[in-house]
């Protein structure tokens, strides 16, 4: 079949990611995917291969092409009126495409009553055509997470030391941490607490706000002690995931770094985007629901993600959830194999 995905590119990080992950595997299926992104040029880095199978297209006019067979609207971005009318068109010579709203990651129990969840349009250039919510999840009763079938394969293959050396990071087996964030109100506590540790740290930081923050730290004349911080370039979403696999501790944000965290298999503490609402607590409540994270991890994302004193750094004691919460997901058909099922059924 022919797929179109479309993207608005609101963190190059973010929706994006999902959006080349999602087409990818597709294509790597033998699906024929069109990817519209108002932002291409964030791929360059993040996929500068590209994908067999994969045509990118600039999202900057409306889409005047015949729509696929199936149409994917990402995280709630409006599709043309121009392009729906063209779905529309199909429909009527019968030849409706599967319109599937793809919608944004949560452990929330509304997700599970909300996936498959039919919307008829009442009105406009779509009238009469039916638009169907997809939501990503945890459990078997929602779409899934994205992960490649050969994944746990490439997984088991790694070698973390070669990688390493690879990326010119040297290595003398102290504790690896992996730094991908926003602005935490922890991280400046985090940073002296692991210079002041006996145990010797090495800190991986990753391009953009994350270094920026830890630069400014830097700035102040902090010191180092045992932690040694190396500065990463931008990286490819498959060396992204080398980086995880790196790590015995992961600090990452958004939806496609959670999750490419869980595949890891080792703890990860998750930097949530903050909402004037406060929405984003519940939310991140809820994934340590599902997760059963111990008290001390619970503990930790609170202060790592909203102020108050960081509770210690227990990266082995935070394993058997880590560990026990990749074997759950593993148990789940991935979020494509459950979006190809959901539109073969109708």
């Amino acid at each position: 079949m022919r797929w179109d995905i479309f993207c608005k590119v609101i963190d190059n990080h973010g929706d994006i990611g999902v959006c080349w992950r999602l087409a990818a595997d597709l294509a790597g299926r033998g699906e024929t995917v069109r990817l519209w992104v108002d932002a291409p040029g964030a791929l360059a880095w993040l996929a500068p291969a590209g994908a067999p199978g994969v045509q990118v297209l600039p999202w900057t006019a409306p889409a005047t092409e015949a729509p696929g067979d199936v149409v994917v609207e990402a995280f709630g971005c409006e599709l043309d009126q121009v392009f729906v009318a063209g779905m529309a068109s199909q429909a009527k010579a019968g030849r409706a495409p599967a319109w599937i709203n793809l919608e944004y990651l949560s452990a929330e129990p509304w997700a599970e009553r909300c996936h498959g969840l039919p919307s008829p349009v009442l009105s406009g250039a779509g009238q009469g055509l039916v638009k169907r919510f997809f939501y990503p999840g945890f459990t078997a009763r929602t779409g899934g997470l994205l992960r490649e079938p050969d994944l746990p394969a490439r997984r088991s293959r790694f070698d973390r030391s070669a990688w390493l050396s690879a990326m010119g990071i040297p290595f003398a087996g102290e504790r690896v941490l992996s730094l991908f964030c926003y602005e935490p109100p922890g991280l400046t506590t985090l940073l002296a607490d692991l210079a002041a540790d006996p145990r010797p740290t090495r800190l991986l930081v990753t391009a953009g706000r994350a270094a920026a923050a830890v630069q400014a730290w830097l700035d102040r004349g902090h010191p180092t002690g045992t932690l040694s911080i190396d500065r990463l370039p931008l990286v490819p979403q498959r060396e992204f995931d080398h980086l995880l696999w790196a790590c015995d501790l992961n600090f990452v944000r958004g939806e496609d770094s959670i999750v490419r965290a869980l595949w890891a298999g080792v703890p990860a503490v998750w930097n949530i985007y903050p909402q004037e609402d406060g929405a984003h607590r519940a939310k991140l409540q809820a994934f340590l629901d599902w997760m059963d994270a111990p008290p001390g991890l619970r503990a930790f994302h609170q202060a790592w993600n909203d102020g108050g004193a960081l509770p210690h750094l227990d990266i082995e004691g935070w394993r058997p959830a880590a560990s026990a919460a990749l074997q759950r997901l593993l148990q789940q058909d991935d979020l494509t194999t459950q979006l190809m099922r959901f539109v073969a059924a109708g």
